[in-house]
């Protein structure tokens, strides 16, 4: 353990990888698992960030798309195997995460299942013990053939409804096309009500998925047991299950940071990140474990390659921004009333290029 007392905290798909592991899980098992995961995620988005029921929290995805992998016979060796086999690491994460690591502690916390945490730590030499994600072991659970049978139809039955599109400016339910308020309520009871039935229905009680609640709980475990405060974090995220820990860290007086985030990281975070490396990362975790927040809004608000050397920054970290960005240099921004518009169009859409049009569109 280093002597610093930083706090460095990220989530992992998104700054770390360019994975959504659950939704390829889903695409490559299930038929048509591509519009079930979609579907069940724009239903989780609608639940958290619109209709907003007391206790839900965001990523809930990952606790309903459960019973559908275990219909079409997914095993932890499936999954574990899979995961190992496609990892797509964002540039420089590897160097980013060892750079962090050695000047600060450094934890992950990630909603991804715990089979594709374990896969990405081997692959990149992070420490496990160092992360908190989703539990799950779906072979300890049984699903009769009927149980398949119901689970595999209602699958089609989520996969025939029309795809919610979520309004921009969409702040209640009424504001949703009249369509996708139909679609939501079939899942919803599907979700709630036909599922809960079923013999196996009791595995969705199980599952707790490390969401929005749940990471803002870890962080502040992580900051009780290491003896710090919030204001000590450094915290980077990328979508809606980000939203509670940019929120809570941010009124500790830590730093928030969106990587190529979504509407609603944008929305939440102070900083705005947008880069196909993760080098970006590295550097302004360099800076806030020397200098602290302040001096990171310092480099940002002149963010130029020919100010960097005003601030010291690490030689190596130096030489790898000019080596990556040789022809353009990234955009990273304060997010303020001002630009936010301007950023959320911004970011959603460099975050469909760096990982694809399907995942990027995900919350």
């Amino acid at each position: 353990m280093n002597g610093s007392d930083r706090i460095f905290i990220t989530d992992c798909e998104g700054p770390v990888s360019k994975n959504d592991n659950a939704f390829e899980l889903s695409s490559y098992f299930i038929p048509k698992g591509n519009t079930l995961f979609t579907q069940l995620s724009k239903y989780d988005d609608v639940l958290a960030d619109i209709i907003k029921p007391v206790g839900y929290r965001a990523g809930d995805t990952l606790r309903l798309i459960v019973p559908f992998l275990k219909a079409y016979g997914v095993t932890d060796r499936m999954m574990t195997d899979f995961s190992s086999k496609n990892i797509s690491l964002v540039r420089d994460a590897r160097e980013t995460l060892t750079h962090a690591a050695k000047k600060m502690a450094a934890f992950i916390v990630s909603t991804s299942y715990e089979h594709y945490i374990q896969a990405l730590c081997s692959a990149i030499g992070f420490p496990y013990e160092n992360t908190f994600c989703t539990n799950l072991r779906i072979d300890s659970y049984n699903m009769s053939e009927k149980d398949r049978k119901s689970i595999k139809r209602l699958s089609r039955d989520i996969c025939s409804l029309p795809l919610i599109e979520i309004p921009e400016k969409a702040r209640s339910i009424h504001d949703l096309p009249e369509s996708d308020v139909d679609t939501i309520g079939r899942i919803d009871h599907i979700c709630r009500k036909e599922i809960p039935r079923l013999e196996s229905g009791a595995m969705l009680e199980d599952i707790t998925p490390m969401g929005g609640i749940e990471k803002a709980n870890v962080v502040r475990t992580i900051v009780r047991k290491m003896g710090r405060s919030l204001s000590d974090v450094m915290y980077v995220g990328d979508s809606i299950t980000d939203v509670e820990c940019f929120e809570l860290i941010r009124e500790g007086g830590g730093l928030t940071i969106s990587f190529n985030g979504n509407a609603y990281a944008i929305r939440s975070a102070e900083v705005a990140v947008l880069s196909r490396s993760s080098v970006v990362t590295a550097v302004i975790a360099d800076i806030f474990e020397r200098q602290g927040k302040e001096y990171v809004f310092h480099l940002i608000d002149d963010w130029r390659y020919d100010q960097l050397s005003r601030f010291n920054i690490d030689p190596t970290l130096h030489e790898s921004l000019r080596r990556v960005f040789s022809r353009r240099f990234p955009r990273v921004s304060r997010i303020s009333d001002r630009n936010l518009k301007e950023l959320i169009s911004e970011s959603s859409g460099f975050r469909k290029l760096v990982r694809g049009e399907k995942v990027g569109k995900l919350g």
